[in-house]
């Protein structure tokens, strides 16, 4: 049963207006879906945009923000439940308790750092859950050739390859989460190639 999705996303308010239409009609179709967000807190770029959309669509938002980046006022002032923590370290890690799958949105090296971080756990078998990478207009292009290199020169298994699955459309992310096989507990044992 999915009933929390978190969602890496950025905070530049620069980024192409396609980005923001996304963000937003994610939100929006969570919020549809009753399934609440988890995401970084903040209120400014794709954060600021998933988490307002979802609000409007009446839909539940948990903002997970580390104690400096509240010092800054950087947290969405209408997100009403949040969880502030120590540093970024634990931050990601109480999104990965929180959640019941991770969706990757177009972002920077935070949200590849995380999205990298999930995978390195899930292949180790500490984390078990669904991630879809949301590869907007092949945005996460570069990336998925990388981990598809890695694999091919045996530095990743065959099987690695299903840790993650990508999708071009915002309305394919909650299908690729409800058909996600299992993850195999005993990952660990099965992480180094031999």
């Amino acid at each position: 049963m999915i009933n929390r999705i978190c969602v890496y996303c950025a905070s530049s308010n620069q980024v192409a207006s396609k980005y923001f239409d996304a963000a937003r009609t994610l939100g929006e179709m969570l919020a549809l879906e009753k399934i609440s967000v988890v995401y970084g807190g903040g209120a400014t770029g794709l954060m600021g945009e998933l988490a307002t959309s979802a609000l409007r669509a009446g839909g539940h938002v948990i903002g997970i923000m580390p104690d400096f980046m509240r010092e800054v006022e950087w947290a969405h002032r209408e997100v009403k439940e949040f969880l502030f923590v120590g540093d970024m370290h634990e931050r990601k890690k109480k999104f990965l308790e929180y959640s019941d799958a991770l969706v990757a949105l177009p972002g920077g090296c935070g949200t590849f750092e995380e999205l990298l971080e999930a995978i390195t756990l899930k292949r180790l078998g500490l984390f078990l859950k669904p991630i879809v990478i949301f590869n907007q207009d092949g945005y996460y292009n570069p990336l998925l050739e990388m981990l598809n290199r890695a694999v091919a020169e045996k530095f990743m298994g065959e099987n690695h390859k299903d840790i993650w699955k990508a999708v071009d459309r915002v309305e394919d992310i909650l299908p690729a989460i409800r058909e996600t096989p299992d993850w195999n507990a005993d990952a660990l044992h099965q992480a180094r190639l031999l």
